[in-house]
């Protein structure tokens, strides 16, 4: 897969074009955030694991440009699931006290 930012595709597209149409698929890059791909005609978006990555960091970068997530700066994030959970923590015992009464009133 071939990355290129805008100024790139613009200044080479011919070129580009030439070699989606050999089969190749370029990812076009703005502040180093994926904006756009341009595939092969019949090839699609969800043609293999490398793109459904690009799609994927594409979204987290929108999300994270819109103020709706931030990027950890290390760990993992199920850093958080794996933490123990103490009983009577409020929260915790919210939810659970919820699902019981949906459960009781054939809602789940």
């Amino acid at each position: 897969m071939i990355r290129a930012t805008i100024s790139e595709i613009k200044n080479g597209l011919s070129a580009y074009l030439r070699r989606v149409k050999a089969g190749e698929s370029v990812v076009v890059i703005e502040r180093k955030t994926p904006v756009a791909r341009i595939v092969p005609v019949g090839q699609g978006a969800g043609d293999g694991q490398e793109l459904d990555a690009v799609d994927r960091e594409a979204k987290l970068a929108r999300l994270v440009q819109a103020d709706i997530v931030t990027r950890r700066s290390s760990g993992s994030p199920l850093d958080i699931v794996r933490q123990p959970v103490r009983q009577g923590s409020g929260l915790l015992d919210a939810v659970l006290e919820e699902r019981s009464e949906e459960r009781r009133e054939g809602d789940r």
